[in-house]
């Protein structure tokens, strides 16, 4: 027991120290790369803030390229506003600096400068690193695929809201309104909308679809614009129709999930299987081994 909780001391210990380290990197690396005042770290407006241009010019993110155009459509999906010029500098970075640690780290480890369990912990973590920075893709993909669908089933609830209101007499700001409490994914950026509305329309539902960046948030937006524009009954027809292709893609998002559950349940289910054989089978295939073995020697 007392080895056990000294081994999960120190691998907490070893968690918040590479914490820690990770920190000091992400600060260090803000510290060289902000264009103003090098050593004045703030995390304020990082959003909006952007690489030096000689720093994007040495890791090849300053000119268009299909990699940027990629993790520009997968920032904005996932909702995070950052430049991806910046992130695609930062991501090339980090893949060359964590496998630089990694290979530094067992160097010395191999030849017995270092010791210890600590160094082989930063080793796993540097690893780590690499490859979640390697893969960054599937789960800024898979981050998009989750956010894309909650955005989606408020979507359809906000629209059969407002096909509630059909023919009533409610201004389509007042409409809106009236629909913010049935969203939680969304209310910001939807309380953004409706506070930019009397402003700019057609800016905010510009802004709006932007800030969101999924297909529905484009064609929603565009719905908006036409009902703003008038409020005829064809406009809810179309509101209609994509209320039903929204409800079609919950449904086979839905059945895709169940599929993917059925077949990790059919391997789990495997597992108790392979174990009955290794504990009551494999004995006796042992034992039936020998037993040709005596009768052909």
């Amino acid at each position: 027991m007392a080895e056990w909780t000294g081994n999960v001391s120190a691998g907490l210990g070893a968690i918040v120290q590479f914490a820690a380290s990770f920190i000091a990197i992400a600060i260090l690396l803000r510290a060289f790369t902000t264009p103003r005042a090098r050593w004045n770290v703030s995390w304020r407006n990082w959003r909006g803030r952007k690489a030096p241009t000689w720093w994007l010019r040495t890791w090849r993110a300053d000119a268009p390229s299909v990699a940027l155009q990629e993790r520009k459509l997968l920032l904005s999906g996932c909702g995070i506003r950052y430049s991806p010029s910046s992130y695609l500098a930062h991501r090339r970075s980090l893949l060359t600096l964590f496998p630089v640690i990694a290979g530094g780290l067992y160097t010395l480890l191999n030849q017995g400068v270092l010791s210890g369990m600590f160094p082989w912990y930063l080793l796993f973590a540097a690893l780590i690193g690499c490859a979640a920075m390697w893969s960054d893709k599937t789960w800024l993909q898979a981050f998009r695929r989750y956010r894309t669908e909650r955005i989606r089933k408020e979507l359809v609830a906000v629209s059969s809201q407002l096909l509630y209101y059909t023919g009533s007499r409610l201004h389509l700001h007042g409409k809106l309104m009236k629909c913010l409490p049935l969203t939680r994914q969304t209310r910001s950026e939807m309380g953004l909308l409706l506070n930019e509305w009397y402003y700019d329309a057609d800016a905010a539902l510009k802004r709006f679809k932007t800030r969101l960046g999924t297909d529905e948030a484009y064609g929603f937006a565009e719905c908006l614009r036409s009902l703003r524009l008038n409020e005829s009954e064809d406009i809810y027809d179309l509101l209609r129709e994509m209320l039903r292709d929204y409800k079609e893609q919950i449904r086979l998002a839905k059945e895709g999930r169940k599929e993917t559950t059925s077949y990790v349940l059919f391997v789990f289910a495997g597992i108790p299987i392979l174990y009955t054989f290794q504990i009551f089978l494999y004995p006796w295939v042992q034992e039936a081994g020998k037993l040709f073995d005596a009768l052909n020697p």
